[in-house]
């Protein structure tokens, strides 16, 4: 049977074979099933009634709290709603486009001279803190911080996923972003997110605070992932450059064809609040159920030839990366605005961009999947 360490290094073929053998699998190393077909992945994320995040054992709550991402109900509407508004596609274009190119192109100047770099670290990660911390804010707060917070964040619950002990870093970051919201509160900047949410009246600081830990953890790790992974993708298939950067739809297609190949989180929990039949398999009261996104956006069923890149695939908006149902990723457009910005500037401010041969890399991570480095060189 599959190990943790099997599907943090290459889970594809073990997906693959798991949903060839049956839609709904018990995997000991998980204590649970994994669901892997896209149908089925649909069919539980859209019930929350019977399969649910809010459970004690749900990791990030363990670390951050009770938030929109691990409460359901209306409890769920409550911490969720009074962040909808800003993050729906007009409102994210005219108030963070101007942002996120000033941003890319603050990065790339200081970059373009060098003719290499790591890409993850160097780009992807810098761009999506700052944006975070100017949704959220947080403009005093240093970007090298708020990276730290993000990544012992990150680390807690990977060890809680791997059944670990999720160490001290983790709090003590969330303890830290605590205070930096708490001033943020303070000093009342109209255009905070967070104090025009604290405006609605319905949460408390302290609900805040956890709501401001989720929208950063995802908002930082789902847009370096999207970034990192798509100039992975394009740059191992280098003859589509042209084509991207002369067809801004084939562009916005590339990205959620890498979304698709490699979602940033290639899993998401839930948990049984009663007996339940899954695909005829008898679900008990309080199983974990893991919905296999890696594995939804590969279902051959529904995508042909799935594991190639394919940026002219007709059908790639059915990718499932930012779940689905409920807890559908509210920061969704943005991460897409903040990828295809990112990949634009990329490709436009560094000729003959290519991947560093000496340097190779590939997406890893048994929740949060993206190359540990992305090492790239360009003619400078």
């Amino acid at each position: 049977m599959v190990t943790l360490a099997e599907l943090a290094e290459d889970p594809h073929p073990h997906l693959a074979e798991l949903r060839a053998s049956a839609p709904v699998v018990w995997l000991p190393a998980l204590g649970g099933w994994m669901v892997t077909g896209r149908a089925l992945a649909v069919e539980v994320m859209r019930d929350a009634a019977t399969y649910t995040v809010d459970d004690p054992r749900f990791t990030t709550a363990q670390v951050v709290g009770p938030s929109m991402l691990s409460l359901d109900g209306p409890e769920h509407a409550r911490h969720r709603d009074p962040f909808v508004a800003p993050f729906r596609p007009r409102a994210v274009h005219a108030a963070f486009a101007p942002a996120v190119a000033r941003e890319a192109g603050r990065l790339l100047d200081a970059l373009a001279p060098q003719g290499a770099a790591e890409l993850r670290r160097d780009f992807a990660g810098p761009l999506a803190a700052v944006v975070m911390a100017e949704v959220l804010g947080l403009t005093g707060v240093p970007v090298p911080a708020i990276l730290a917070w993000y990544d012992a964040i990150v680390r807690a619950v990977d060890r809680l996923t791997h059944g670990e002990d999720a160490g001290a870093e983790g709090p003590a970051a969330y303890t830290a972003l605590r205070t930096a919201v708490a001033g943020t509160l303070d000093a009342g900047a109209a255009d905070s997110l967070l104090v025009r949410a604290a405006a609605d009246g319905r949460l408390g600081p302290a609900e805040l605070a956890s709501n401001a830990a989720v929208l950063l953890f995802g908002g930082i790790e789902t847009t370096e992932a999207m970034i990192a992974n798509a100039l992975l993708h394009i740059l191992t298939e280098p003859a589509v450059v042209p084509e991207l950067l002369a067809d801004d739809a084939l562009l916005d297609n590339a990205v959620e064809e890498s979304l698709r190949l490699e979602p940033g989180a290639a899993v998401v929990d839930r948990y049984a609040t009663g007996d339940a039949d899954l695909a005829g398999v008898r679900v008990r009261a309080g199983d974990l159920v893991t919905v296999s996104l890696a594995g939804a956006n590969r279902d051959p069923e529904v995508f042909a030839d799935p594991d190639r890149f394919d940026v002219r695939r007709p059908n790639t908006r059915l990718q499932l990366a930012f779940a689905h149902g409920p807890h559908y990723c509210v920061g969704a457009h943005l991460a897409r605005l903040e990828a295809k910005v990112a990949l634009r500037a990329c490709l436009e401010r560094l000729p003959e961009l290519r991947l560093d041969p000496q340097r190779p890399s590939a997406p890893r991570g048994l929740v949060f999947r993206k190359p540990p480095t992305l090492a790239v060189r360009w003619r400078s």
